[in-house]
């Protein structure tokens, strides 16, 4: 049986909308950022990501991690290439060419994105988003996005997806780090492509049963 070990409030949350894209039985773990308790190491803490029965898990103590029957894997995004391609269907590669282009593009989103678009989360999860020093971090992580964003929006325009003429794990790979930047609206007014991408692929059912347990989680 499949096990994901994490929280709907961290990176998991791309490893379980795929999870429910793929209809797969699976055991969730609770597992919180040791960063978010006073004490993670007290004998009365929550599972967290410093919790030496996790370490076991994934020395590295970040979240999400899988185990596949036995089959241990850490990396998000990784183990949602691994979960696409062990269960095939319209959201696996179909070709070598499309293997490599999902790789490719969840490298991309990961290297080019994922930085400066948490910067722009954090921003809005502090409720900063309207002060100064805020749009100050708006202002400089939205001029570092827009090569990014350029070549995912002219990508987009041609193929209308990520690496198929479907959706597949890589757009929820992408769309789960282009999401983080949401905040920053004129960013995205200025990339109509990658808007109507990203707004399909959060009106799918899976994400937006993702979504509703992501909110109903404690922040």
């Amino acid at each position: 049986m499949l096990t994901i070990y994490g929280a709907y409030r961290s990176r998991a949350t791309r490893t379980y909308w795929l999870a429910y894209e793929l209809g797969l039985d699976f055991k969730s773990v609770p597992v919180l950022q040791a960063r978010r308790l006073d004490n993670p190491l007290a004998a009365d803490a929550p599972v967290n990501t410093l919790s030496p029965d996790f370490l076991k898990v994934n020395p590295m103590g970040q979240i999400p991690a899988i185990d596949d029957d036995g089959f241990v894997v850490f990396e998000s995004l990784a183990i949602n290439l691994h979960l696409a391609k062990k269960h095939g269907g319209p959201l696996a590669p179909a070709t070598l060419e499309e293997d490599t282009l999902a790789t490719m593009w969840s490298f991309f989103a990961v290297t080019s994105i994922e930085t400066e678009a948490l910067r722009i989360s954090s921003a809005a999860a502090s409720g900063t988003l309207d002060t100064d020093d805020g749009k100050a971090v708006i202002a400089a992580a939205s001029r570092l996005l827009e090569r990014p964003f350029k070549v995912l929006d002219a990508h987009l325009g041609k193929a209308g997806f990520i690496a198929a003429d479907r959706f597949t794990v890589a757009d929820i790979n992408v769309a789960e780090i282009v999401r983080y930047a949401q905040p920053a609206t004129a960013l995205f007014d200025a990339f109509p492509n990658i808007t109507a991408w990203l707004d399909a692929a959060q009106a799918r059912p899976a994400f937006r049963k993702m979504w509703e347990v992501r909110a109903a989680e404690a922040a």
